[in-house]
């Protein structure tokens, strides 16, 4: 991944971040905290499932769109949790190390 594409993950970190308490009748965002952990866990899932279930159909273009979809649904499932991506990254960067 290029530092313009981990940026981007940090910046749309960022939005996820000004948008927790922004109105729900604007922000999606904003109505997935309102809706709480659950709801969020609930739709990181389904975007699993539609991300496998393209991938299983090698329909690339679908794919990318899932793959989105479950990785903006996922930084909000962070984000309610108190975690953030430089987190996973490092989890993920630890266990590289062998120390996992």
């Amino acid at each position: 991944m290029n530092s313009s594409a981990l940026d981007y993950l940090l910046e749309l970190q960022q939005t996820i971040d000004s948008r927790r308490n922004a109105s729900t009748e604007h922000s999606y965002t904003a109505q997935l905290f309102a809706a709480g952990p659950s709801r969020i866990a609930q739709k990181v899932g389904e975007e699993g499932v539609e991300v496998a279930i393209a991938a299983v159909q090698a329909d690339g273009p679908r794919l990318k769109a899932e793959a989105a979809d479950l990785i903006y649904h996922l930084l909000v499932l962070l984000r309610i949790n108190d975690l953030s991506l430089e987190e996973v990254v490092e989890e993920l960067a630890r266990r590289r190390a062998g120390k996992g």
